[in-house]
């Protein structure tokens, strides 16, 4: 059996990254563990329980005090979300950048935007195709 466990990403601020992500997402945060001896904690968070869904693990550097490079060939992480616009507007009036507007990916069926998190990372939001009562691209 093969599964994606988690995707880790290194921020700068854990506190207002858990607010981001738990609040504004709607995350859980589900472990914390802090690593003394290596000088970082690991705070994993996500939408349901690490042993069956696919978690974020953000990861704090005690002793960082510069944002890091992005590199040139990540792109984004994706999550789904039942009413884009509504979900877009809401992250608005809390002060989140917004890159691309709601709105169709040319050539497909979906509606997507992208916003930026505390650390400037780019997210994904993706239209739930069962909210818009289409699900043949879950199917294959």
């Amino acid at each position: 059996m093969r599964r994606l466990a988690h995707t880790m990403i290194r921020v700068m601020d854990l506190d207002r990254s858990l607010d981001f992500y738990v609040r504004l997402m709607g995350m859980q945060e589900l472990r914390t563990t802090p690593y003394p001896d290596g000088r970082f904690t690991n705070v994993f968070v996500g939408y349901g329980p690490a042993d069956r869904t696919a978690v974020l693990e953000l990861t704090l550097n005690w002793d960082r005090s510069e944002p890091y490079e992005k590199g040139g060939a990540w792109g984004h992480f994706a999550i789904e979300v039942e009413d884009l616009e509504g979900f877009v507007a809401g992250l608005r009036a809390e002060g989140v950048r917004v890159t691309r507007e709601p709105g169709p990916m040319k050539g497909s069926p979906y509606s997507i935007a992208f916003i930026r998190d505390p650390d400037d990372y780019p997210i994904e939001l993706l239209q739930s195709l069962t909210y818009c009562g289409r699900q043949a691209w879950r199917n294959g």
